[in-house]
């Protein structure tokens, strides 16, 4: 395993800001991702944080190995070099439905079984979270000791105060399962509500910074949380009805090293803050550059791209979603063609190397007419921009996700999505640089999106068997209508 210590204090060599600790109540925080992916993940470090706050506890991270790591390379972690099954409580931070794959990898390389049913005294507590816990913690269930649905900061001390204190791990369990929020999922059919905690605890923010995150040197902090706006295919629409929570600028500001060369915003809808211009130019003002997770086309103006492009930004990325007016008014997008001009405009003006356009095809009503009109929008756009300015658009294929109005929208079937694909790629050759997601990644992220605990078993039984896409189509074929159905 010399290769992979090696790997590991390559990394740690580069970090800024990483915790090690000392404590009796041992948590190994594990990815089911790789390490660029886990790093870039302001929850995952959140937690990290959070816990090696409190007392006598030390939280250690881990992640899925790299694919070029043999098979039999263990899971350790990263500031002790232990491997990560020594602590007797495992925590994993699930982002969304495709990291469940990297979770059954990483159970495998702990030593851990699976299923949680045929775990004994001696393993580790097994705990789930993360944020897929808010969309359906499901197809998790079977794999989970316990999980912990929804915001997780306001009950990590009780939590571990549950987990290490006397009794038997069936103890200890029963123990975390009786805190708000927890979901035991071996003896409850039904998780609850997901947690949300107040406004005080925010904003999240990072730990640690580094080059060798796929947000190469970046520190990261919540600048919001939640939308307000009412999108009709998004998880994070006015979620619990409280809108979007605005982080004050001071308290934002005051999170953020001066050693740390970039800074990231994040949010659903960084671009909606109030006082984002402020922000910006603070962190600017300060020598560092500055990154936005999310932005508004309707919110962009002269002074904020100009400051954009002064903190070092070389792209401007919007969402268009629906691919034509009429779409985008039937998912309450309220973004409209010309705020996607002045987007190209600003590009132009600020010499903003790429302007990169998100969109989905596949959404309900779509007709020929819609994939026409927004070809039409991306060559407009791209006669906007100079000769030496790039137009990336990034197409996925919508997915009905439950908490959403069009939970129980029709998915438009694996080969329709390929071929509007495929369709979209002949048509805007010679307009824009084209990257898509693929119809039967859609498809499997719905199936577990709309799935159940029978589900995650299924699942796991093609991870078994291989974890290709027929083992997977042919697992999840044999639920028939369990585990939601989604047709293909």
């Amino acid at each position: 395993m010399r290769i992979l210590a090696e790997r590991i204090q390559e990394r740690l060599a580069l970090e800024h800001g990483t915790l090690f600790g000392q404590g009796r109540r041992r948590w190994s925080l594990i990815y089911p991702s790789p390490y660029a992916v886990g790093m870039s993940s302001l929850g995952f470090q959140t937690v990290y944080r959070l816990l090696n706050a409190l007392p006598d506890t030390v939280a250690e991270r881990a992640f899925l190995p790299e694919a070029d790591l043999p098979e039999r390379a263990p899971l350790w972690t990263y500031e002790s070099g232990r491997p990560a099954a020594d602590a007797p409580v495992v925590a994993f931070s699930v982002a969304y439905e495709l990291e469940l794959m990297g979770v059954f990898e990483c159970l495998r390389r702990l030593g851990v079984a699976a299923l949680s049913p045929a775990r004994q005294e001696r393993d580790p507590i097994v705990v789930m979270g993360g944020p897929l816990t808010s969309v359906n913690p499901r197809p998790l269930g079977p794999f989970a000791d316990l999980i912990v649905v929804g915001e997780a900061e306001a009950v990590l001390a009780p939590l571990t105060d549950a987990l290490f204190g006397e009794g038997s791990r069936a103890q200890r369990i029963a123990r975390a399962g009786a805190l708000p929020g927890v979901w035991l999922p071996a003896q409850v059919a039904e998780p609850p509500a997901p947690l949300e905690v107040v406004d005080a605890c925010l904003p999240a923010f990072a730990t640690i910074w580094t080059p060798a995150s796929a947000l190469a040197n970046m520190f990261l902090v919540e600048a919001e949380r939640g939308c307000a706006r009412g999108c009709a295919f998004c998880v994070m629409r006015r979620q619990a009805g409280r809108g979007m929570r605005c982080v004050p600028a001071e308290r934002v500001l005051q999170t953020i090293p001066n050693a740390a060369p970039r800074v990231g915003l994040v949010g659903a809808a960084v671009s909606d803050h109030p006082d984002l211009v402020a922000i910006v130019r603070a962190i600017v003002d300060a020598g560092q550059e500055v990154g936005l997770s999310s932005l508004r086309a309707d919110r962009l103006s002269s002074e904020l791209v100009a400051l954009l492009v002064k903190g070092g930004n070389r792209t401007l990325t919007v969402a268009a979603d629906g691919i034509s007016e009429r779409l985008r008014t039937d998912l309450s997008k309220r973004i409209e063609a010309r705020h996607l001009h002045e987007t190209a405009r600003l590009a132009a003006e600020f010499g903003v190397p790429q302007l990169k356009l998100y969109a989905m095809v596949g959404v309900p009503g779509e007709t020929p007419a819609d994939v026409a009109e927004f070809v039409t929008l991306c060559r407009e756009l791209r006669t906007r921009l100079g000769p030496l300015q790039r137009l990336t658009v990034g197409v996925s294929v919508f997915v009905p996700k439950p908490r959403t109005p069009l939970v129980d929208a029709a998915f438009v079937g694996i080969k329709a999505a390929e071929a509007q694909l495929a369709s979209l790629k002949r048509q805007l050759r010679g307009i824009a640089e084209l990257s898509t997601g693929g119809g039967r990644q859609a498809w499997l992220e719905g199936r577990l999106a709309h799935g159940n605990q029978a589900t995650g078993v299924a699942m796991y039984d093609a991870y078994v068997a291989g974890g290709g896409p027929a083992a997977i189509r042919k697992a999840l074929g044999l639920l028939g209508a369990e585990g939601g159905v989604l047709s293909s």
